[in-house]
């Protein structure tokens, strides 16, 4: 990691903090540590570079002679850097990302050493494939497993390690990874995009889908989080009362950022430049003690791998500064959760933004083919949509008032509504030119007028159109990117090359003229993909009940939405768009099923841990505390004590019920967690962790919380929801 400046401060607890000088322009330092285009130009010979740019702009390969080239010049300009060792920094199915550290030293026969890092080692690398998750791929017996470097996305240095971003394949070839799904799915639209976009520009030969995140976090006070067994092992607060004051103010959001917190986010902003990251916005959130960061938008594959490296980076800096990042969809109950909302758009090698209305009705006529072929790609494939953000965490977020419910649905505003509904009234086959000329004067033609005044924004909406882009507000703030687009880009892909089959028969069938074809077209598209557009609010039970009246799906927890993954429909995508074979998709569900139990799991011991092991023998503690108390009452009035001592004899009685609905919650929750760890089927183990054993959570949770309140603050063993909460 850099080197910054800091200096002793201290805050208005008296308590050192580090403050951090950075010491130069930000400019200056961006991508200092990134084996970027400058790099290479530097480090390379002519043809090594245009080796690598090739491969990154057309998809070449990289032959191995050149590989000993490449990898000779990014050894010397890490070792310039400081750098000792190297890695393949991929992504497994765990959701974070993995490395194993190899030292550029070797030892040479005559007891001398060198720096040696060969194309070999650049190129591949061998990883055990059975020791991380495979679902079924791998037998333990069976490990071998490759990396491969993926010179899409730059290699960087992180420390003292220089880390090759690659894919993960079993020995078979089958992907183990995030990333491979997403360069085929991102590989699948470049296609498609750029075939429809010649319909209005010749000159494109590539579309690259981009990303823009936002990743939301919560920052809490390194000892204080330490002193919680939940927050430690299962990433979120599994018991605690809220605290008299939360988020009701409406305070925090975009506040004054603290003094301790804006200096953690320096030094984060700094390394963050150091590697290229190119974070841009930061902000309070709407909970107290959360807050938010964005980038400036990117290439998706590049914009993944920066947010993975990013949530890595998060934690490092934070443990300097004292800090905690919790980073799950609801760490806290009663106050907002996390999202990390998905800002995804198309860009052609000419510098044009697909879903950025134009200047003249032909550019428009373009714009709206894009965005009608995205709308219909989320309606067709709603369900694939809802699973690609399901998981344990996330379902405590989706649809709980503050963030995108479990229906899809997409929000596009009143004046873009008017906008198809003036096109849906498109005549059937050939446009005469009255009607021509209306539609693209009078519709078409007035769209960036209209659009101009369209800034409202729908936060109910998971998926909602705002301006020039697609915002996936769904998406979970643990989530690696990866998946959600994947899928994305592959609904988009599918619908883009369906589009362009129709437009091409109706100009060869029908003899239609291009822009008869495709209004034509995208008229239909618009009366089939109705259902999914809502403008309304996403939190009420009126939507669910016209969500259903529609037809779509209303999967609340993660077992039941993940079964779209598996679906027929499912296997025939990914298989048609070579993006997944039907072992990958199959093994990919079985992994995120089998996730989802265990997380239930983990957070049912954790509970019970916590309950029987520090909740119940306090209130045992207090309730002796308030027996000694009665007693002495007794001894020195008599009969008459139950006057003076009511309501501690009251408070004995709630404190005794309390603890023997907890014990008998705690038994019964293990009872449904034996059975269900019974159960041989993955889906049914995780159905009856989602259905029986979880429900004990909340009914645990709720007699140890109004213990909480009943005992003595002094003796209480966890660190409360309001220092949490509100310790800068």
């Amino acid at each position: 990691m850099s080197t910054l400046r800091f200096h002793a401060i201290k805050d208005s607890f008296n308590r050192p903090v580090i403050e951090v000088k950075e010491p130069e322009r930000r400019s200056s330092i961006f991508g200092k540590n990134v084996f970027n285009e400058a790099a290479m130009r530097q480090y390379l010979t002519k043809d090594s570079y245009k080796s690598v740019m090739d491969a990154i702009e057309n998809g070449s390969k990289i032959d191995r002679d050149v590989a000993d080239h490449i990898s000779t010049g990014m050894k010397e300009w890490a070792i310039s850097k400081g750098a000792t060792h190297y890695t393949h920094w991929f992504q497994p199915l765990t959701g974070s990302t993995a490395e194993k550290h190899d030292a550029f030293f070797e030892t040479t026969g005559d007891g001398t050493s060198i720096e040696k890092f060969g194309g070999g080692q650049l190129v591949q690398q061998e990883p055990d494939a059975s020791s991380f998750p495979n679902g079924g791929i791998r037998n333990t017996f069976e490990a071998r497993g490759y990396t491969a470097w993926d010179p899409t996305s730059p290699a960087f240095i992180f420390g003292t390690t220089l880390c090759i971003p690659t894919v993960f394949v079993s020995y078979t070839g089958e992907a183990l990874d995030n990333k491979t799904p997403l360069l085929r799915a991102l590989q699948s639209i470049d296609h498609a995009a750029t075939a429809v976009a010649k319909y209005f520009d010749k000159s494109v030969t590539k579309v690259n889908p981009t990303l823009g995140w936002e990743q939301e976090y919560f920052l809490i006070d390194k000892a204080l989080a330490k002193s919680r067994p939940d927050i430690s092992l299962a990433g979120r607060t599994l018991l605690g009362h809220a605290s008299a004051k939360g988020q009701q103010l409406d305070d925090h959001y975009f506040g004054s950022i603290p003094t301790r917190v804006v200096n953690y986010m320096r030094d984060l902003e700094t390394e963050c430049m150091y590697l290229g990251i190119p974070v841009k916005t930061r902000h309070n959130e709407v909970a107290p003690n959360q807050f938010e960061l964005a980038p400036i938008f990117e290439e998706t594959n590049l914009a993944v791998d920066h947010n993975s490296l990013l949530m890595d980076v998060m934690s490092k800096v934070a443990d300097r500064h004292d800090f905690i990042v919790l980073f799950h969809e609801k760490p806290f109950a009663g106050i907002n959760g996390s999202g990390k909302h998905n800002n995804w758009s198309l860009a052609t090698n000419t510098g044009v933004n697909l879903l950025g209305p134009g200047s003249t009705p032909m550019k428009n006529l373009q714009f709206l083919t894009f965005f009608i072929n995205t709308i219909k790609a989320v309606n067709d494939y709603e369900e694939l949509l809802r699973a690609a953000i399901a998981s344990a965490s996330n379902d405590h977020r989706l649809g709980a008032n503050e963030a995108p419910p479990a229906i899809i649905s997409v929000f596009i505003g009143s004046q873009l509504t008017q906008v198809l509904d003036e096109l849906e009234k498109v005549t059937d086959g050939k446009l005469s030119p009255e009607e021509k000329t209306d539609l693209k004067l009078n519709v078409v033609g007035k769209i960036p007028e209209i659009l101009l005044d369209n800034t409202d924004r729908n936060r109910t909406s998971p998926f909602a159109f705002t301006g020039n882009k697609f915002e996936f507000r769904a998406v979970g703030s643990t989530a690696n990117c990866a998946k959600p687009m994947t899928v994305l880009n592959a609904i988009v892909a599918r619908q883009l090359i369906e589009f362009k089959e129709q437009v091409d028969k109706l100009i060869t069938d029908k003899k239609m003229k291009k822009d008869d074809a495709i209004f034509n077209i995208l008229r239909e598209y618009i009366k089939d993909s109705k259902r999914i557009r809502f403008e309304g609010d996403g939190y009420g039970e009126a939507w669910e009940k016209e969500a259903k009246k529609r037809g779509l799906s209303n999967n609340k927890t993660t077992p039941t939405a993940l079964k779209a993954q598996v679906s027929k429909r499912t296997v025939a995508l990914y298989e048609d768009l070579d993006i997944m074979s039907k072992v990958e998709i199959e093994a990919r569900h079985e992994i995120e099923v089998e996730e989802y139990a265990l997380r239930i799991q983990i957070e049912g011991r954790v509970l019970g841990d916590i309950a029987r092991n520090h909740v119940i023998p306090t209130a045992i503690r207090y309730q002796n505390i308030l027996i000694e108390n009665v007693q002495g009452i007794k001894d020195i009035y008599g009969k008459d004590f139950k006057k003076l001592a009511g309501e501690q004899m009251a408070l004995i009685e709630q404190i005794s019920e309390h603890i023997a609905k907890i014990n008998k919650g705690i038994t019964d929750m293990i009872n449904e967690r034996k059975k269900a760890n019974t159960i041989t089927d993955v889906e049914k183990r995780a159905a009856a962790y989602c259905d029986k054993v979880k429900p004990y959570f909340e009914e645990i949770r709720y007699h140890c919380d109004k213990l909480e309140l009943l005992v003595d603050d002094e003796i209480w063993p966890l660190t409360k929801y309001r220092e949490l909460l509100f310790t800068k």
